[in-house]
C-alpha cells in the first residue's frame, strides 16, 4: 500500500489521518499514493495565511513579480524530472508541455507583465483624477489596494501544473496567501511542484499551502476577504455558490465549470482552401491532446449543411492516424483519460449524445493500444458523432473526453444560433477567410463567449490553436461556464483586489497614492530637476522656466523643415476662417519642441533618455507673439529592480502669458539611481 500524499500546512509537512483513498496510474491501473485530508487542521492553515499576508503586502509589485520569475527559473530547471511523473496522469509528452510548460510559461509571462504595467510600489491607481470642485481642492481617484485575505484556489485534474500556477501567480502578485487544493486523481503532480517551491525557500513562509484529499471543512474558515477560485463541474459549483460562506459572509467565489466549445467552419471555406485543412486539424487536435481533458476542447463542430459529408470524411481520416497508448511512448499521440472513473464517465456522456446522434468514427467500448493494456488502463478510443437535424443532447451533455458532435447549419444565423444553446462557454473558432462573416459570427457569437479565435490563413502560422488559454488574455465564460475569469495580464491580478473610490484634497492624494496630483503643491527646485539622481528626486519637485516668445519666423521654419504645411500654420485667409484658431498658429509639435529647450537641462548628468511622452493635450492655440513657460514636476518615480536606473514621469504644464494652459503631458525620462 502506498503512502498517503503530504499537505504542506502552517509551515509543515503532514498527512492525513488513516489509509486514505487510492489514486491509480492512468495507463497500467497501479496505484501511485494514496489521499486523505481527515485529521488535518485547516484552521491553522487558514489562520497561518492570513499571518503570512502582511509580509507579502509588504513587498512592492516589482518585488513579487521577481520572486515569481525566480520560482520559474528554478521549476523550469527541474522539469524534466516532472515530465516523468506527469506520464502517470496519463499525459503525452506534448500533453505535459500544454500543463507543465505552459505553467511555467504563465509564471514567466505575468511577472513579466506586471513589471512592465504596474507600479513600483503597493497601490496602484485607476483611471485618472476625477476633479470634484469648481476650485480644484477636492478630487477623486480610483485605487486598487491588497485585501487582508487567503485565496483559496480548487483546481480540477486536467491541468495539475498549469491549473495551480495560473490561480497562483495572480494572486501572489495582489498581495494574497494561496491554499491551493488540487484534485486528487492527479494531485500527487501538484504536491511534486508545491514541495519544489516550498524547498527552494523564495516565497515567503504561508505565500503557498497545500491540500491533498479533500477541501473538507475549508470554506467554513472564510470570511469577506477571502476568495475561492474554483475550476471543475457546474454540481461543484452550484453547491459552493449555496455555501453560507458565500451566501451571507461574503467570500468571493470565481467559477470556471463546464463549457461546450464550438468550432465554425465558415460557409466560404471550400475543401481546397487552406482554412478547410486548418478546421480539420484545429478539431482532431481539441479532440486528442489530453485525451480531449481540456474544458477549451471543441465539443460541438458546426458546419455548412452541404459541406458536412466532406468534413467528417476528413475528420475521420486524420483521426485514424491518431495512436492510442502508453503516453511514455513517443509513437503515441493520445494517452489513457485520467482515470477508470473518468472513462466511464465518458462512455455514459457518449451514449446520452446517441439519443440524438451517431457515431461516425471510434468504438467508446474498444480500442487498439500501443504498448499498454486497454481495459487496465483508462484508454478510449476518440469518438465523432454526427447530430441529426433539431439534436438536443450535443447542447446540454459535455463528454469530457476524446468527443465531438458535428452539427449542420443552413445559414448564418442559424449557426450563432447553435453556438448559443451552449449557454454559455469558454471559447469559440470561426474558420473563414471572409471578413464578412468573420465580423458576423464573431459579434454574433461574443455574448456567449469568453474568448473567440478567428483562424484563417494569414495568422494560422502564429496561432496556438482553438483550446489554449493565454496568459495576457482572459481566461473564463458567461452562463454555463460559470460566469468567472481568469487570467488577462493584470487583470488577473486587480480582480484580487479591492478598488476604491478616495476622495481627498490634491495634497492629500499625492500623499496617499505616492504619485503627484494636480493641484498640490511644487516644491520649487534650486538645482534642476535633471541634475539630481533617482535617490535624491522627490515627488512635487518642480522647475518653472523661463518664457520664450513664439514668433512667425519660427512656425515658417518649423512648416519648411519638417514639410507640416496644414493650413492653420501657413495660409493666414484659410487660417482665420477656421472657427478654432481664428489666425494662424503655431504647430503643437513646435510647441512642445520649444518647451523641451525651455526645461531641458542639455550636460550630461543622471538623466540617461526621454522614452516617451504621455497624454498629450493641446488645450489653447498659440498664436505668433504669444510667449511660453513651462512648469515641470517630478510626478512618479518607478525604481527599477534590476537595473541601475529606474523611470521618472514628469508632469508637464505649457503656459501662455495669460497664464493659460498651451499644452500638458507627461514626460517619461530614464534616470540613474545614483
Amino acid at each position: 500500500m502506498s503512502a498517503v500524499l503530504q499537505s504542506y500546512i502552517a509551515g509543515r509537512w503532514v498527512s492525513g489521518d488513516g489509509e486514505g483513498e487510492p489514486v491509480f496510474d492512468a495507463g497500467t491501473g497501479e496505484e501511485v499514493t494514496r489521499v486523505s485530508s481527515h485529521g488535518l487542521d485547516l484552521s491553522a492553515m487558514v489562520q497561518h495565511a492570513r499571518r503570512a499576508g502582511p509580509a507579502i503586502v509588504e513587498l512592492t509589485f516589482h518585488q513579487r513579480a521577481l520572486l515569481l520569475k525566480e520560482i520559474a527559473q528554478q521549476l523550469t530547471a527541474a522539469k524534466d524530472e516532472l515530465y516523468e511523473l506527469s506520464f502517470r496522469t496519463g499525459a503525452t509528452r506534448r500533453d505535459s508541455a500544454v500543463d507543465i510548460d505552459g505553467g511555467f510559461g504563465t509564471l514567466f509571462s505575468l511577472s513579466s507583465k506586471a513589471r512592465r504595467e504596474l507600479p513600483n510600489d503597493t497601490v496602484h491607481l485607476d483611471g485618472g483624477l476625477e476633479r470634484l470642485g469648481r476650485a480644484g481642492q477636492f478630487v477623486g481617484q480610483h485605487v486598487y489596494t491588497s485585501r487582508p485575505g487567503v485565496a483559496v484556489q480548487i483546481n480540477a485534474f486536467n491541468f495539475p501544473v498549469w491549473g495551480m500556477l495560473e490561480k497562483l501567480a495572480p494572486a501572489f502578485l495582489a498581495g494574497l496567501p494561496s491554499i491551493v487544493k488540487p484534485a486528487s486523481q492527479t494531485g500527487y503532480l501538484t504536491e511534486a511542484v508545491v514541495r519544489k517551491i516550498i524547498d527552494s525557500g523564495v516565497l515567503p513562509e504561508g505565500s503557498l499551502q497545500l491540500l491533498s484529499g479533500g477541501a473538507g471543512a475549508l470554506l467554513d474558515e472564510l470570511g469577506p476577504q477571502d476568495s475561492v477560485a474554483f475550476t471543475g463541474s457546474a454540481h461543484t459549483a452550484g453547491l459552493l455558490r449555496r455555501h453560507p460562506s458565500v451566501l451571507t459572509d461574503g467570500v468571493r467565489l470565481g467559477v470556471e465549470a463546464d463549457s461546450l466549445n464550438c468550432s465554425v467552419l465558415g460557409p466560404d471555406v471550400a475543401p481546397d482552401d487552406p482554412e478547410f485543412d486548418l478546421f480539420i486539424k484545429g478539431v482532431v487536435a481539441e479532440m486528442t491532446v489530453k485525451a480531449g481533458q481540456k474544458c477549451t476542447a471543441i465539443r460541438r463542430v458546426i458546419v455548412p449543411r452541404e459541406r458536412a459529408d466532406e468534413i467528417v470524411e476528413a475528420l475521420t481520416a486524420r483521426l485514424t492516424k491518431i495512436t492510442v497508448g502508453d503516453p511514455s511512448d513517443p509513437d503515441v499521440r493520445m494517452g489513457p483519460l485520467a482515470s477508470l472513473g473518468q472513462r466511464v464517465e465518458v462512455r455514459k456522456a457518449i451514449e446520452a449524445l446517441r439519443s440524438s446522434a451517431e457515431i461516425v468514427y471510434g468504438d467508446p467500448d474498444r480500442v487498439s493500444t500501443v504498448g499498454a493494456d486497454a481495459e487496465r488502463g483508462a484508454f478510449l478510443s476518440p469518438v465523432l458523432l454526427r447530430a441529426r437535424d433539431g439534436a438536443v443532447e450535443p447542447h446540454d451533455v459535455e463528454p469530457f473526453g476524446p468527443v465531438s458532435t458535428v452539427l449542420t447549419y443552413s445559414s448564418l444565423p442559424q449557426a450563432v444560433e447553435l453556438a448559443a444553446r451552449g449557454r454559455g462557454s469558454l471559447v469559440g473558432s470561426v474558420i473563414t477567410n471572409d471578413p464578412r462573416v468573420a465580423r458576423d459570427v464573431t459579434i454574433g457569437l461574443a455574448p456567449w463567449h469568453g474568448r473567440i479565435l478567428v483562424l484563417n490563413r494569414e495568422d494560422a502560422a502564429e496561432s496556438t490553436g482553438h483550446g489554449s488559454p493565454l496568459p495576457m488574455l482572459v481566461h473564463g465564460g458567461p452562463g454555463r461556464a460559470g460566469g468567472g475569469e481568469e487570467l488577462g495580464g493584470v487583470r488577473a491580478v486587480l480582480s484580487h483586489m479591492q478598488r476604491t473610490a478616495v476622495q481627498a484634497s490634491p495634497n492629500m492624494m499625492t500623499a496617499i497614492t505616492g504619485r503627484w496630483t494636480t493641484g498640490s503643491d511644487r516644491v520649487p527646485s534650486e538645482e534642476h530637476p535633471f541634475r539630481k539622481s533617482l535617490a535624491r528626486l522627490r515627488i512635487g519637485d518642480t522647475i518653472s522656466t523661463d518664457s520664450r516668445t513664439v514668433s512667425q519666423s519660427d512656425i515658417d521654419r518649423f512648416a519648411d523643415f519638417t514639410g507640416d504645411t496644414f493650413y492653420a500654420h501657413t495660409d493666414p485667409e484659410a487660417a482665420a476662417a477656421n472657427p478654432f484658431f481664428g489666425g494662424l498658429v503655431a504647430h503643437g509639435y513646435l510647441v512642445v519642441s520649444l518647451a523641451a529647450g525651455l526645461f531641458v537641462d542639455p550636460a550630461p548628468g543622471p538623466v540617461l533618455a526621454n522614452f516617451g511622452i504621455d497624454n498629450l493635450r493641446f488645450l489653447t492655440p498659440v498664436k505668433p507673439g504669444d510667449s511660453i513657460r513651462v512648469e515641470l514636476t517630478v510626478k512618479q518615480l518607478t525604481p527599477r529592480a534590476t537595473a541601475d536606473y529606474g523611470e521618472v514621469r514628469w508632469d508637464a504644464e505649457v503656459r501662455n502669458q495669460r497664464d493659460e494652459i498651451a499644452a500638458s503631458y507627461d514626460v517619461l525620462t530614464l534616470v540613474a539611481k545614483e
